[in-house]
């Protein structure tokens, strides 16, 4: 193995997709820090970086495995967090909370699995079955109610605009404002405003008249 691999295989292993492993480097001090704190303190100290890793890892692992499926996002989940380690020494400061930065990083990864995207859209057209939600929901008539919208959902988002469909997803899968959407994609909030109404309105003709919003909150975060 080339000494490329190993710096690569290793770094990687610093970030596992689960989050776990982390709890001691994430003291009670630095559990009411912000993130542009411990950004801050990991240039000097780069285990601090953990800190990040373990508040944020799980609902990034959450947004990809519902976009590019469970397979896909153990690679994307570790190297979203390795480009944010490696890129710390550009974050903004200003900004308390890195999440829109970790999401911006997460999509724009996800971006070049366009492929694995849309087969997993289609995967869920046909079965309904969520990998992240289906192991709670117990009873089976909600089961398969619910299944039923989120074939008609992928079936609609697999039709969208790559760009819109991301906006759409940060919106309603991440749970992001617009303003942090903007900040996510590095576009101007009117952007974003602009193409999550056009994918609603796609979105919501294609489900009859009900609001895709609506529908991924009520589905896909039981």
């Amino acid at each position: 193995m080339s000494e490329t691999s190993r710096t690569r295989t290793g770094d990687r292993d610093v970030f596992p997709a689960d989050g776990a492993g982390y709890r001691g480097f994430f003291p009670a001090d630095e559990a009411e820090a912000d993130d542009a704190l411990l950004i801050e303190r990991s240039r000097r100290e780069p285990e601090a970086f953990a800190g990040v890793f373990h508040r944020h890892a799980p609902e990034i692992k959450r947004y990809v495995t519902r976009r590019l499926g469970a397979d896909a996002a153990e690679d994307v989940v570790a190297d979203t967090f390795l480009a944010a380690f490696r890129g710390r020494e550009g974050y903004d400061p200003s900004q308390p909370s890195a999440r829109p930065w970790l999401y911006g990083i997460a999509t724009n990864l996800i971006r070049r699995h366009k492929r694995v995207e849309v087969r997993q859209l289609r995967v869920l057209e046909q079965t309904g079955v969520d990998p992240v939600t289906v192991p709670f929901t117990e009873r089976s008539d909600e089961r398969l109610s619910a299944d039923a919208v989120r074939r008609r959902l992928a079936a609609a988002l697999a039709r969208l605009p790559a760009g819109h469909r991301d906006v759409l997803l940060l919106v309603t899968w991440g749970g992001l404002t617009y303003v942090e959407a903007a900040q996510a994609m590095d576009i101007p909030v009117g952007t974003v405003r602009s193409r999550a109404n056009r994918a609603r309105s796609k979105v919501r003709r294609e489900l009859g008249g009900v609001d895709p919003t609506s529908v991924s909150e009520e589905t896909f975060h039981e």
